[in-house]
């Protein structure tokens, strides 16, 4: 959802790179999306692709920018994925319960 947001809120087309520690979302984009696209949002495997109404909205939002993109592996001490987690932290906090 962040990928999609942070493209999607690019107001003309863009150059960008975006580096996530969720390889289901790298690959996702970078290897399977294009196959589901063909398989009519079937998997390899003929099972319907899951989050695929969150697949479209990303091939939609990619479409207008040129796109690089890196994996990293999460809570491994890269910084700007140390601060991804904090801010997502941070915005969680109003959703945790007071128990």
């Amino acid at each position: 959802l962040a990928a999609i947001s942070a493209l999607e809120i690019l107001d003309r087309p863009s150059k960008i790179k975006i580096i996530t520690d969720s390889s289901y979302v790298k690959n996702g984009v970078t290897q399977w999306l294009e196959n589901w696209k063909k398989n009519k949002w079937k998997t390899a495997a003929r099972k319907p692709v899951k989050n695929a109404e969150l697949w479209r909205r990303l091939d939609e939002a990619k479409s207008r920018h040129e796109v690089a993109w890196e994996w990293v592996k999460g809570h491994a001490g890269h910084p700007e994925n140390e601060r991804a987690d904090e801010l997502a932290r941070k915005g969680m906090e109003p959703f945790k319960s007071n128990v």
